[in-house]
């Protein structure tokens, strides 16, 4: 961005300017002496072609450089942030032989292009000395035979050596311009990007007052895959009614978390429809349907704010009375209460100032402020001890009564009381029931309670 920057804030001008420049001194070297400025005008084909070469091993060049630029920023903060790894396994010496040898490729990219350069600028420089050189022979034999005047030789020649002063600085540019050509290729790749999801015509939208409450949101045989032919959901079938507490179940790798995904609409499935009061999801503006919904993560992220400002996050003014009733249900009062600004204590960058079960429970705390119909759990309390997974039990129980819930969960302990429990593997449905029936059943279920107990 900084390279078309300094394209469009200091070449485009100078450009411009040297145009007509040479245009106004081609004038008046065709008003001196048409025949002779044919003569010189000779060599602007090679200008021309030299310029045309340059451009096209200039721009490989250039493009190596960004690509190179960007792996040295791609290594960099990966060294930053993942330094304690590097430490910890003694990687010191074998990461800074990898960068070195990064860095070396860019310095090599960087010495081709000073050698493009190296011979393009001299190049024009001697077709500049060329043309002088065939005003000197054209112009002294006039001279000599009478047809032309000394002084309009020496005007000839003084303004052929103007002539390429702009040429020479356009040269010079056009370096410039290859690098910002370069970069413009990087910057439209991403403006270019269609990885993104459709969105409903405003036309066939449906009504907002269509989504007044879930009633029910169901799958109906939908299969899901991030790379084309492996799938990770294959033909799932499932409804969630108002007010039921679902669990998903299984291994790891099931695609627990893509169905999370899927109902969220952070994709859309390869196949089969995924439908809320009986009508597609595509059909919806995702923030019609997501202002209904909250999402508690496995690792939730928290912004460098205040406590205040990650839990209440776009809900404008909240009074002091609601504050205080939110922070007590999702058991975050006890700990804003021993930190030093209560709740107007700033975070560090990702909440790395707290530990991971304050962070769930700040994030328990925002998925109340928003007072959604349809609570999502995706393995909540995968990373918490024993005695903090206590508390946010408790928050997770307020947070999900009288409110639908679909829980994703490895401890089959956090679902034992749910409504309905779908247990999946490989992908595939391949049980559904409550704790107790699953368990009598002494299936898939029974056995991975068994290998937790």
């Amino acid at each position: 961005v900084q390279n078309m920057h300094e394209l469009f804030t200091s070449v485009i001008s100078f450009i411009f300017k040297d145009l007509f420049l040479l245009l106004g001194i081609a004038a008046v070297l065709l008003a001196l002496n048409w025949k002779l400025a044919l003569a010189t005008f000779i060599v602007l084909p090679f200008v021309i072609s030299a310029t045309i070469i340059f451009s096209y091993k200039a721009r490989d060049v250039f493009r190596v450089l960004r690509i190179k630029i960007a792996e040295i920023n791609t290594r960099f903060a990966e060294t930053i942030g993942g330094i304690k790894v590097i430490q910890l396994f003694r990687h010191e010496a074998h990461n800074y032989r990898e960068f070195e040898a990064l860095n070396h490729e860019n310095y090599q990219a960087g010495m081709r292009q000073i050698r493009v350069l190296g011979i393009f600028l001299p190049a024009i420089e001697m077709l500049g000395v060329i043309a002088i050189a065939i005003v000197i022979y054209y112009g002294g034999s006039g001279t000599l035979a009478g047809s032309l005047s000394l002084g309009s030789l020496v005007a000839f020649i003084s303004y052929m050596k103007m002539f390429f002063r702009p040429i020479r600085d356009l040269a010079e540019k056009y370096n410039i311009l290859q690098n910002a050509m370069a970069s413009a290729e990087r910057i439209f790749i991403i403006l270019d990007s269609k990885d993104h999801l459709p969105l409903p015509p405003v036309a066939t939208q449906r009504d907002k007052a269509g989504l007044a409450r879930i009633e029910e949101f169901r799958f109906q045989h939908v299969s899901f895959s991030y790379i084309p032919g492996e799938e990770i959901l294959k033909d799932i079938s499932f409804t969630v009614k108002a007010g039921e507490t679902v669990g998903v179940v299984g291994p790891t790798g099931s695609g627990k978390t893509s169905t999370i995904n899927l109902m969220t609409r952070f994709y859309d499935p390869t196949s089969g429809r995924i439908l809320i009061n009986g009508s597609d999801i595509r059909e919806f503006s995702p923030s019609d349907f997501r202002s209904k919904m909250a999402l508690v993560m496995q690792d939730p992220f928290l912004f460098s704010e205040s406590i205040r400002d990650n839990i209440f996050r776009g809900n404008g003014q909240v009074s002091e009375k609601e504050m205080e009733r939110i922070l007590r249900i999702s058991n975050c009062k006890s700990m804003t209460d021993r930190l030093p600004d209560g709740p107007d204590t700033l975070l560090s960058e990702g909440g790395a100032s707290i530990s991971s079960g304050e962070k769930q429970l700040i994030s328990i705390a925002r998925a109340f402020a928003r007072n959604p119909q349809l609570i999502m759990f995706d393995e909540a309390t995968s990373y918490i001890d024993s005695q903090t997974e206590i508390k946010i039990q408790q928050a997770l129980d307020n947070l999900m009564k009288d409110r639908t819930s679909v829980v994703v969960a490895h401890r089959l302990s956090t679902v034992r009381h749910a409504d309905r429990i779908i247990v999946l593997n490989h992908g595939r449905i391949i049980e559904t029931g409550t704790h107790e029936d699953l368990m009598d059943r002494r299936g898939f279920y029974y056995r991975l309670n068994q290998l937790q107990n």
